[in-house]
């Protein structure tokens, strides 16, 4: 019986920033995402490569193995995006009660990678979303930048894109892209409003579509996926989560 996907609620190029404004999230299709950002789409499928190599999250503390990333950091201001040197990633407890509060190492994102026009167009143009949602106007803004490589795989039967369940990450505003989508069922994302009983559920299944959240407003999280029945190679979910945040990382 084939799953009943619920149709993400897409939001025209031009009501990016009011939506945002409105609604604390938005999500866009790969089409509006290459037009925003300036970045053509043989690019952003010339990056999917990295996902096919993800050495395993060692720090699940589930005991899980289904998780796979690298991790990068940079700094963005106007034009500039800058990589800094390699740092762990760390969130306090109130926004990760499973995994924060503590020093987590991940391997770096490939240098050839994130060197790429494709690379660069999409943190520049995230940092002017966020600047346009929380900077100040007529100012440029240094937002300080993540960006994490998923790889959520079925081998063992079950996989937990967001094992710490629906939270914040602590930051400014958060893009979630999905890649790639094989062979599963389940991951359906769904939106909270962080002060009221509003939200929504839909799945992301294009690949290079986005989902935009204002962290400040919205709680988040991603259902867990499973290998759909006959599925030879088992199935897996890539995603590409950008977060900015302004003032500094986030330090233990």
């Amino acid at each position: 019986m084939p799953e009943n996907l619920f149709a993400p609620p897409l939001t025209p190029p031009a009501d990016l920033r009011a939506n945002l404004a409105r609604d604390g999230f938005a999500v866009l299709d790969a089409t509006s995402v290459r037009a925003l950002a300036g970045v053509q789409a043989a690019d952003l499928q010339a990056l999917e490569a990295d996902w096919k190599s993800l050495p395993p999250d060692a720090h699940l503390k589930d005991g899980g193995r289904y998780r796979y990333r690298r991790h990068a950091s940079f700094t963005v201001e106007g034009l500039s995006v800058v990589r800094t040197p390699h740092r762990a990633h760390w969130q306090p407890l109130a926004y990760n009660a499973l995994h924060g509060g503590m020093e987590r190492w991940f391997d770096p994102i490939f240098e050839a990678t994130t060197a790429t026009a494709a690379w660069q167009g999409l943190l520049i143009w995230l940092a002017s979303v966020a600047s346009g949602l929380h900077g100040a106007a007529g100012r440029a803004q240094r937002w300080y930048v993540e960006a994490h490589q998923f790889r959520i795989d079925t081998t063992d039967g079950i996989g937990r894109p967001t094992p710490e369940g629906a939270h914040r990450d602590g930051v400014d505003l958060v893009a979630v892209f999905l890649v790639a989508r094989h062979c599963v069922k389940g991951g359906e994302t769904r939106v909270f409003d962080a002060g009221g009983p509003g939200g929504q559920r839909f799945t992301l299944t294009e690949p290079w579509s986005l989902l935009l959240l204002d962290d400040m407003r919205v709680i988040h999280e991603s259902t867990p996926i499973q290998p759909l029945d006959g599925a030879a190679d088992g199935g897996w979910r890539d995603t590409l989560v950008v977060t900015l945040r302004a003032g500094g990382f986030q330090e233990a």
